[in-house]
């Protein structure tokens, strides 16, 4: 799998993301959904999820969440955030959400636009409780009820080749293609070597393959 950005940087991303949702919520008084469309709407998401280390890396969540309203020409006064104690509902949205950015590559856009924020946010219980992968594989599900049909079969077949033909052009083995295509694999997750021959054969990009939802 290609990520945006390093994993060094993961852990400061989800948690910037997590305290951007927390003090939205809690201190300057936003609706989750009203503020992640400005968070999307401002450039700060498409910035965020392809590794601006300047946004990732470099920044708090306080400071991406004013860093927002700037962008989104919203005037509101500098403020004390004040915690909670416990993990938030908001707060492990965000926290989760940015995991799952990272693994699949997915904009943010395109991930609320089919999984609203605010149902990712009702997941909190019982998915706070469980180990991130549980998330991501509801969260893949989820997705994949939306879009029956994997971008690799879409390719594949736009050129005309059965998947036994594909496995021999490009040497990915012909179970791999038949498991990726029907999801008992997640593409997403597939070797580098295996994105590249499958799309030097399929004639496009590497993350033309990748479970980008339309």
């Amino acid at each position: 799998m290609i990520h945006a950005y390093d994993k060094l940087y993961l852990a400061q991303a989800r948690t910037s993301l997590a305290r951007m949702l927390d003090f939205a919520h809690y201190d300057l008084q936003f609706d989750i959904g009203e503020f992640f469309d400005l968070f999307i709407s401002s450039g700060i998401a498409k910035r965020f999820g392809e590794g601006d280390v300047a946004i990732v890396a470099s920044r708090s969540g306080i400071e991406i969440a004013y860093e927002v309203m700037i962008n989104s020409g919203i005037t509101a006064p500098r403020i004390r955030p004040r915690f909670t104690a416990d993990r938030s509902p908001e707060y492990w949205t965000g926290w989760a959400l940015a995991y799952y950015q990272w693994e699949t590559g997915l904009q943010f856009e395109t991930i609320v636009h089919h999984v609203p924020i605010e149902d990712i946010r009702e997941m909190y219980a019982p998915y706070h409780e469980m180990d991130i992968r549980q998330f991501v594989d509801q969260m893949d599900e989820l997705i994949a009820r939306i879009k029956p049909e994997t971008n690799l079969k879409i390719l594949r077949t736009r050129v005309g080749l059965s998947q036994r033909q594909l496995s021999e052009i490009s040497g990915v083995p012909f179970r791999t293609i038949q498991q990726y295509e029907q999801r008992q694999k997640n593409i997403n997750k597939a070797q580098a070597e295996y994105l590249f021959m499958l799309s030097s054969s399929l004639y496009c990009e590497p993350k033309d393959l990748m479970e980008r939802i339309t």
